[in-house]
């Protein structure tokens, strides 16, 4: 970049840049019946719009995590939930709450890795009866012991307004917005800490 680059900026750079940001919408829930594929294909197609990122599904169910230090574990899948983290500069939690916390499976995921999440920026998603609430503090502390910066701004999906017998996922229309101004703060922090790694 040159002088007057710097001095006066360069929107196509700018531009640019934050195009090649990789955005990982991480599925919290590996449960028999969950609806957080529902919940993350509706993220995705809401952050695609935007033509501000590159965005994609992680599914932690598809790469088969033992529990962390059991003996005998097949740890086949580790190398691969490594890279797939390690891609990414920011992420989209779909977060559930389950006894007041984030699931066991969501946990375990996040132990996994360390400098994978390190100087990352993160929005959170949850849904439950009380909009997935104080799962989304519990998994605030957790990120913030792994170095990953989480956004203010919160969508909380409610199992009785957002969803139909609590399994068919028809979120209100402020949701979306929610989740715009989510993304409106989520963007602008990855961009920024990706400079620092």
């Amino acid at each position: 970049m040159g002088f007057l680059d710097k001095l006066f900026g360069n929107d196509h750079k700018e531009e640019q840049t934050m195009t090649n940001l990789n955005i990982g919408i991480i599925l919290g829930s590996t449960r028999e019946g969950r609806v957080s594929p529902q919940v993350g294909t509706w993220v995705k197609e809401l952050a695609e719009k935007r033509g501000d990122a590159n965005y994609i599904i992680i599914d932690i169910a598809d790469y088969k995590l033992p529990f962390l230090g059991e003996p005998g574990g097949d740890t086949s899948g580790v190398a691969a939930w490594s890279e797939a983290v390690a891609k990414q500069d920011g992420f989209i939690f779909i977060v559930q709450e389950y006894n007041h916390s984030i699931t066991g499976a969501l946990k375990n995921a996040l132990d996994f890795l360390r400098e994978e999440w390190n100087n990352k920026a993160a929005g959170i998603v949850s849904y439950g009866s009380v909009g997935g609430a104080r799962a989304a503090e519990h998994l605030r502390g957790i990120l913030g012991e792994l170095l990953v910066a989480d956004v203010r701004v919160h969508p909380a999906l409610s199992l009785f307004t957002d969803f139909e017998n609590g399994t068919d996922f028809k979120p209100k229309d402020v949701q979306a917005d929610s989740v715009n101004q989510m993304l409106d703060q989520l963007i602008p922090w990855a961009t920024a800490l990706k400079t620092i790694r």
